[in-house]
C-alpha cells in the first residue's frame, strides 16, 4: 500500500503528480514523462464560493476508460479510493477553516496517477459596517469621515464604496494575503460646502465573488446627515432703491439664508425710527407705510457671519408743500387773470 498527498491510500505507487489547467496536461513523474489526454479531470462546479460554515459539494469525473479507481484528498471531508467509478462526489457539511483545498485524484491502470485541486473561496460578511469622526463642520473646512467594516473575509476582495445622496464619491479596495476574518478602515475626505448641509453620507461594504446582481447583497452604514456651518447671504440683490407711494404700502425683503439660520436687526431713518421705537421689527420682511424717504438698513447674521443691506427709499418728485404753494399760487394767478379778462369784456 501507499500514501499519496494527505494520506489517502492507494493500491499503487504514485507515479506522478498532475495539474490540469484547461485542455492541456502534464504529468511530472520521475522522468517527466507526458500522460494523455485521457488523464482530463473534470470539477463540478469548476470553483466554489461558499460562507464560513455553510456546506460544500462538488463533483469529479474522468472520460478515461483507464481508471482503476478515484478519491479525494481533503483534511474534512475527504473520501477514500473507490475503484470501478468515473464520478465521485465530494461534500462536507460545515466549512470548518478560511483555506481549504480538496483534490480529487484518479488511479489508472498504468499506475499513472491525475490530481486536480478544487479552488475554493471562503467568505464571511461583515458584523457590522459603521460611520465615525462624525461632526458639525464649516464652510470651506476639510474633514475626513472614517467607515469601519468589521470581521470580514477574504479581504482581498472587499470593496467600500462611499455614497453621498444619489452619487458614488469613491471606493476602495484592500491589498491583503491572509484568506481569514480581519477588520478594515477606509477614510474618505471631504471640504464642506453649504451644498452638503443636509446631504445624507454612507458607506458599504461589498465582497467581488460573484457576477454583478448575485451573491449577498452589500453591508452598508447608518446614513449620516451632514451638518455645515456657512454665514447669511441675502437671497436678493445686496441693495434696494424704492419710490415712495403715497398712502401705499411696501415690503422690505432681507431674507438670507445661512446655518444657524440668521437673525435680523433693522435701522430706519430718524423720522421713521421715532413712529416705530416700540415696534418688533427684526423679522427679515418688513411689510407697512413707510411715509419717510431715507435709507433702510437690514443686518442678518449667525455664527458665522454678519451681513448688510441697504434700502434707499425716495420721496417721489412733486409731493410736497413747497411744490403745493406753487400750485396753489398758479391757480390763483389764472383765476386773476380770467377775472380781468371777464370784467373788461363787460366794460
Amino acid at each position: 500500500m501507499f500514501a499519496c498527498g494527505n494520506n489517502r491510500v492507494s493500491q499503487r505507487p504514485c507515479q506522478c503528480s498532475l495539474h490540469v489547467y484547461h485542455a492541456a496536461a502534464l504529468c511530472i513523474g520521475a522522468a517527466f514523462s507526458p500522460v494523455n489526454a485521457a488523464c482530463l479531470l473534470e470539477l463540478s462546479p469548476p470553483r466554489v464560493v461558499v460562507r464560513f460554515g455553510d456546506s460544500l459539494s462538488a463533483n469529479c469525473t474522468s472520460s478515461s476508460d483507464q481508471i482503476e479507481g478515484m478519491g479525494w484528498e481533503s483534511p474534512y471531508g475527504g473520501v477514500d479510493l473507490t475503484k470501478g467509478v468515473t464520478s465521485l462526489p465530494f461534500k462536507i457539511n460545515s466549512v470548518p477553516e478560511w483555506a481549504i483545498e480538496p483534490m480529487c485524484y484518479t488511479n489508472s491502470r498504468d499506475g499513472d496517477q491525475c490530481t486536480e485541486v478544487l479552488p475554493v473561496t471562503v467568505y464571511k460578511m461583515p458584523d457590522n459596517v459603521s460611520l465615525k469622526n462624525l461632526r458639525t463642520v464649516e464652510e470651506g473646512q476639510q474633514f475626513a469621515i472614517q467607515c469601519d467594516i468589521v470581521n470580514v473575509a477574504p479581504a482581498r476582495n472587499l470593496s467600500v464604496v462611499w455614497h453621498k445622496g444619489n452619487k458614488n464619491l469613491s471606493s476602495q479596495t484592500f491589498d491583503e494575503s491572509s484568506p481569514s476574518n480581519v477588520s478594515k478602515s477606509s477614510v474618505l475626505t471631504l471640504t464642506a460646502h453649504r451644498d452638503d448641509d443636509g446631504a445624507e453620507i454612507w458607506c458599504e461594504a461589498k465582497l467581488n465573488l460573484w457576477p454583478q446582481e448575485q451573491g449577498p447583497p452589500p453591508a452598508r452604514s447608518e446614513a449620516h446627515t451632514l451638518t455645515v456651518l456657512y454665514p447669511p447671504t441675502f437671497i436678493d440683490p445686496l441693495n434696494e432703491t424704492l419710490e415712495l407711494s403715497a398712502g401705499e404700502k411696501m415690503s422690505l425683503n432681507c431674507n438670507a439664508t445661512g446655518n444657524p439660520l440668521p437673525s435680523y436687526h433693522w435701522q430706519f431713518p430718524q423720522a421713521a425710527q421715532e413712529t416705530r421705537k416700540n415696534q418688533d421689527v427684526n423679522h427679515p420682511i418688513v411689510t407697512q407705510p413707510f411715509e419717510f424717504p431715507g435709507v433702510y438698513t437690514c443686518t442678518a447674521s449667525n455664527t458665522q457671519g454678519t451681513v448688510t443691506k441697504y434700502f434707499t427709499v425716495n420721496k417721489p418728485p412733486g409731493i410736497g408743500p413747497g411744490a403745493i404753494v406753487g400750485i396753489v399760487i398758479a391757480v390763483l394767478a389764472v383765476i386773476g387773470i380770467l377775472g380781468v379778462i371777464y370784467y373788461k369784456s363787460k366794460s
